[in-house]
């Protein structure tokens, strides 16, 4: 926004964690990744992949030393067995018309490529050889929030706690019921001390707490349209550390299993990461980021021992949680304006994408405020509508 219109808007961002502590970004392996089965999600990743080859362009602040996020380009893997080669194979057709750089690899290929790797039980790999790979969350965070700050952007330590709303009457019927509109919210700071703030824009983008402002706007418990809460909500993910020093070295991608379980070197040191998304009947409790190691030794471990048998005799170093923005009508992000509120949006649910997505999603955000529509890639499919009518959009890839 400050960057196409930087003398239109004033634009502030409300944050409750200035820290970081709890943020899904920072908590994140930093993974980007072309393979989806949706287009969109597809052209989402391509855009940022492109962004982030070209981020001294992009995040460099005057009299700084230029952005370094650390890229590391070294591709997904992903296995299937034969039960998932038909719907790799679909996904595969879908990435290539849209120009991602993927191969195919059957199991002897696999095998000659990554020798380290067991192919017991798979059938197909799909293989992300150019813009997939993983780079330093914390420092792409960073890296946006100077280039904001430096573009006028201006950061509130603080937390969203309430609207002040009228009552207007539609101009088509002044004889309809009255609709809520809102352009003043209120802010309590870290000292305490509430502030009214006006706004002739809202986005909700809070991550895994989006549902809580939206709750403010009577999203969930109003009538109509303001019937449906927005199905977002915190779901917490570990990522264990552990040491091989026998283990695969640079040519390693991110190895996605067909459990689901995904693993990949960090730096060359001889150190891994690994983990797992948990199935709905063993989902942790939120409250908190307390690492159940446990999880590790039963639904973890056993699998990349089996994949590559280096792993066999490891042993966790260090773990740490974070939480996904988690949508549980159909996992895939949910963006663009509120069907109730002309000047509420939404960018939020993206369920472990959200950060590989940030800079498509941003300029998305900012066409839809200045030029009212989609420009660079049409995101109508993730509007909130189809909540709203009970029409769910899937992602098959979903790690």
């Amino acid at each position: 926004l400050k960057q196409r219109a930087p003398d239109s808007f004033e634009v502030m961002v409300v944050e409750r964690d200035p820290k970081y502590t709890r943020s899904s970004t920072v908590l994140s392996v930093g993974g980007i990744r072309q393979q989806f089965s949706l287009p969109e999600n597809i052209q989402l990743s391509m855009y940022s992949a492109d962004f982030l080859r070209n981020i001294k362009q992009h995040l460099s602040v005057l009299d700084d030393d230029p952005p370094d996020i650390q890229f590391q380009p070294h591709g997904y893997l992903f296995l299937a067995t034969e039960d998932g080669a038909e719907q790799m194979l679909k996904n595969y057709n879908v990435q290539k018309e849209l120009g991602a750089k993927v191969e195919l690899l059957q199991p002897y290929q696999l095998k000659e490529k990554f020798p380290w790797m067991s192919t017991e039980g798979i059938a197909l790999g799909s293989y992300g050889f150019e813009n997939e790979g993983w780079f330093d969350p914390w420092a792409l965070l960073n890296a946006f929030k100077k280039k904001a700050c430096s573009l006028g952007a201006e950061y509130v330590n603080g937390e969203v706690i309430g609207f002040e709303f009228r009552n207007e009457h539609p101009i088509v019927d002044p004889t309809l019921d009255p609709l809520l509109r809102t352009n003043y919210m209120y802010i309590k700071d870290d000292e305490g001390e509430v502030h009214c703030v006006e706004f002739a824009f809202l986005i909700i983008a809070g991550g895994p707490f989006s549902s809580e402002v939206a709750k403010l706007l009577h999203i969930g418990t109003g009538p109509g349209m303001l019937s449906v809460p927005l199905p977002v909500e915190p779901r917490k993910r570990y990522v264990y550390v552990f040491n091989c020093e026998t283990g695969p070295g640079i040519d390693m991608p991110l190895v996605i299993d067909p459990s689901g379980v995904y693993v990949r070197r960090e730096g060359l040191g001889g150190k891994y990461i690994c983990g797992r998304s948990p199935s709905e009947t063993e989902e942790p409790d939120v409250s908190n980021l307390e690492v159940d190691y446990n999880f590790f030794d039963s639904s973890v471990w056993p699998v990349i021992a089996k994949r590559i048998p280096h792993f066999e005799c490891i042993k966790v170093s260090s773990a740490w949680a974070g939480y996904y923005d988690y949508n549980t009508f159909d996992q895939n992000a949910i963006v663009g304006r509120h069907p109730y509120f002309p000047n509420v949006y939404l960018a939020t649910g993206f369920s472990g994408h959200g950060i590989q997505m940030a800079p498509a999603v941003g300029r998305a955000m900012m066409e839809l405020l200045i030029d009212k529509t989609y420009v660079t890639i049409d995101l109508t499919k993730f509007h909130f509508h189809r909540v709203f009518q009970d029409q769910p959009v899937y992602e098959q890839h979903i790690v």
